[in-house]
């Protein structure tokens, strides 16, 4: 099969082995994936994985369980054990053994076929689309938002990094009613902030220490140093995006003002499939550019430019 690989640098195998599902996995024939911020992140070292990245996908099940054939689905990410304590607390995001698609020894989904367990797969709804599909895992990390903090209606909210997750993450946030608005680098993020009715800014525009609830989805020490100039005492920071470099944090500040810093990861795709179903949330418009798997090593440069939004893989019809 066809495959982007991870092994010291990136490069694509026409020839990679079609993966052998065992015990209750599924295979799944890759409709379409998209590039995130932490695929480039694996790219350029982190957490020095090895093997297919992608985690974001829709795809076929072709094999495996009777009932799950012909299904088009979707995947949690997080494949646990089931058996540790933190998954018999309900926790299965945060299970002690778990491995992880496309991130942590599992095999992803930049490729035509891939294994999952069936216990992570979800069934996409007829009315929503395989482009939609794509941003499930994504916009269900954007929900996790409200699982970790309570959002009230009153609550001033200002988004900063407002890429896939960030744009996502606002239009989330704004059906809670609260007043949301986002801190913005580039004109094609304003625009699509102001398509949704949620006001952008430059940082300069946004005062100190006025704001109830920041939401960092920047990855980057700037970010959190922006962060926590803008919260306000007793406010709170829920971080949304993993930091590859260790960001200097002004651990006194956050102690004497009483700031909360909260994180944010995977989240529930049942309820990020209703949204899409429902159309609620617009992820179509986050789409920038298309690409064969043929041509996967164009798409990833491409995904890095600074301002790109979204990046998709057409793997198969």
């Amino acid at each position: 099969m066809r495959a982007l690989v991870l092994k010291d640098q990136l490069r694509y195998d026409a020839n990679t082995p079609t993966p052998i599902i065992e015990g209750d996995e599924a295979l799944l024939k890759i409709r379409k994936a998209g590039i995130c911020r932490t695929d480039l992140e694996l790219i350029g070292g982190y957490l020095n994985f090895s093997g297919i990245p992608g985690h974001e996908f829709v795809a076929e099940v072709v094999e495996g369980p009777a009932e799950w054939i012909g299904q088009r689905v979707v995947g949690e990410i997080n494949v646990a054990d089931g058996t540790c304590d933190l998954c018999q607390q309900g926790m299965p995001s945060q299970c002690r053994n778990r491995t992880t698609v496309g991130i942590d020894r599992h095999n992803g989904a930049f490729a035509d076929y891939m294994t999952l367990t069936t216990r992570n797969l979800h069934v996409v709804p007829d009315s929503v689309s395989d482009t939609a599909a794509v941003f499930t895992e994504p916009l269900a990390a954007a929900l996790q938002t409200l699982e970790a903090v309570h959002i009230s209606p009153r609550d001033r909210i200002v988004i900063i990094g407002a890429g896939k997750l960030g744009l996502l993450t606002a239009q989330v946030l704004r059906l809670t009613g609260a007043n949301v608005s986002a801190v913005v680098r580039h004109e094609s993020q304003a625009r699509l902030l102001n398509k949704w009715y949620i006001p952008a800014f430059a940082r300069s525009e946004v005062p100190s220490k006025r704001t109830q609830v920041v939401v960092d989805c920047t990855g980057t020490a700037e970010g959190f140093a922006d962060s926590l100039d803008l919260v306000q005492p007793r406010g709170t920071i829920i971080l949304k995006s993993t930091y590859r470099a260790q960001p200097q944090i002004d651990l006194t500040r956050i102690a004497v003002e009483e700031i909360k810093v909260v994180g944010s990861r995977c989240g529930p795709f049942d309820a990020a499939l209703r949204l899409l179903e429902t159309g609620l949330v617009d992820v179509e418009s986050l789409v920038e550019a298309r690409y064969s798997l043929d041509d996967s090593l164009k798409a990833v440069d491409h995904a890095a430019q600074r301002g790109v939004l979204k990046v998709l893989l057409e793997v198969s019809d």
